[in-house]
């Protein structure tokens, strides 16, 4: 049991499939988080392992794969959910096309 622990974490795919969004309660932004939440799941209902809304505060709303910060609203203001399905998809999914949500207008 311990060596199957210790693959795992050594495996970034394995920490790689569960994103974490970390939201402000005291900003009200549960709703964003949620929906953000919903588009990612929807999308990568099978690339996926596990998806959590993490309750914060003091402005907080950071996107996380494994333990790798791939958004930070402090950083980068709030994301588009296409930007954060690429970040997401380049580390659970990468190469798989995301359809119309990725093609440039033109």
């Amino acid at each position: 049991m311990a060596d199957r622990v210790a693959e795992a974490a050594a495996d970034p795919v394995v920490g790689g499939r569960r994103v974490q969004i970390e939201y402000c309660t005291q900003c009200r932004w549960l709703p964003r988080a949620a929906w953000l939440a919903q588009e990612l799941l929807t999308t990568f209902e099978a690339e996926l392992d596990e998806l959590s809304l993490k309750p914060g505060t003091g402005g907080v709303f950071v996107v996380r794969v494994g333990d790798e910060v791939v958004w930070d609203r402090r950083e980068q203001g709030f994301p588009e959910p296409t930007a954060v399905k690429r970040l997401v998809r380049d580390r659970v999914a990468p190469g798989r096309a995301l359809g119309h949500s990725e093609r440039t207008a033109g």
